[in-house]
């Protein structure tokens, strides 16, 4: 089993599952934006993101639910990053094709999708830093393997 599949201790169930219910408010939050499933947000590309966003958002929660946290935190973070930066764009220059948005800093859905990301990813931070921890702390404190001499 590796890291990566290693259920994470019982005692870190709250932040899997404080993260896991984020991920899915990021999953929510751009389902209700983009008008449902399947939606319609124009461009094409801007509506392709929001499905990615969304199916990431879920595969998220289903990893650390399962307790793979090391790559679930990871993907964590690309869900609330992604998003974070597409609402920058969107707000400032604009995106090609797409420039509804700028200046709309203040609308009510963006915000709540700004806190739910913010969250999730300061989160997904601190739980993946301290996992590398341990590793790089259960890591020196293993005796190195020496090879038998014949």
């Amino acid at each position: 089993m590796t890291a990566d599949q290693a259920p994470a201790p019982a005692s870190a169930w709250w932040p899997r599952i404080a993260g896991a219910l984020l991920a899915l408010a990021v999953a929510a939050v751009h389902v209700v934006d983009q008008g449902g499933l399947p939606g319609s947000k124009t461009p094409a590309y801007v509506g392709v993101g929001y499905y990615i966003v969304e199916v990431a958002a879920v595969v998220t929660a289903g990893l650390l639910i399962a307790g793979a946290a090391r790559i679930g935190w990871a993907l964590a973070m690309a869900v609330a990053a992604g998003p974070l930066v597409g609402y920058v764009l969107s707000r400032g220059p604009g995106l090609p094709g797409y420039t509804d948005d700028i200046g709309n800093w203040t609308e009510p859905i963006g915000l709540a999708s700004l806190a739910a990301e913010g969250l999730l990813f300061l989160l997904a931070l601190t739980m993946l830093g301290r996992a590398l921890a341990v590793e790089r702390r259960a890591a020196a404190t293993r005796e190195p393997t020496r090879e038998p001499r014949p």
